[in-house]
């Protein structure tokens, strides 16, 4: 009888866990969250930590996660508010000459004057591309 070969599992680096990604993540939206909208500081920011997320992503610097198996026929539900968001957005930046048709980044300006809000919002965005690069 043939005798199985050593099954070995790869521990994840300690880095990867989530108990040390997360509290680097919010540190890191802490961070952003305390820029001002739309200036050279926070664009420098967005650049560098965008940048070295995909600079992660693009090496084989971080274990990967098989990819999800194939999707359910509900999922194509999400690309037709996704496609009317994009479309909207789309129109009404092209048309915003005035502040007739503000776009919903406009729209958003007064929630994200906050930097608590702004800090979350930065989280959530730095989760979501993180994830994207264990993909």
């Amino acid at each position: 009888m043939e005798q199985p070969r050593d099954l070995t599992v790869e521990a994840p680096r300690a880095w990867d866990r989530p108990m040390v990604t997360v509290p680097v993540l919010a540190c890191f939206s802490l961070v952003g969250g305390q820029l001002p909208s739309f200036s050279a500081q926070a664009n420098l920011w967005i650049l560098t930590t965008g940048g070295a997320l995909i600079w992660l992503g693009l090496g084989n610097r971080v274990p990967r996660r098989p990819p999800p198996g194939r999707l359910d026929r509900g999922a194509l539900w999400w690309v037709l508010p996704v496609a009317v968001f994009g479309v909207f957005e789309a129109a009404t930046f092209v048309m915003s000459a005035g502040d007739e048709f503000p776009t919903f980044s406009r729209l958003a300006d007064p929630i994200l004057a906050d930097e608590l809000v702004r800090s979350a919002v930065w989280f959530g965005w730095l989760a979501a591309f993180w994830g994207l690069v264990r993909r």
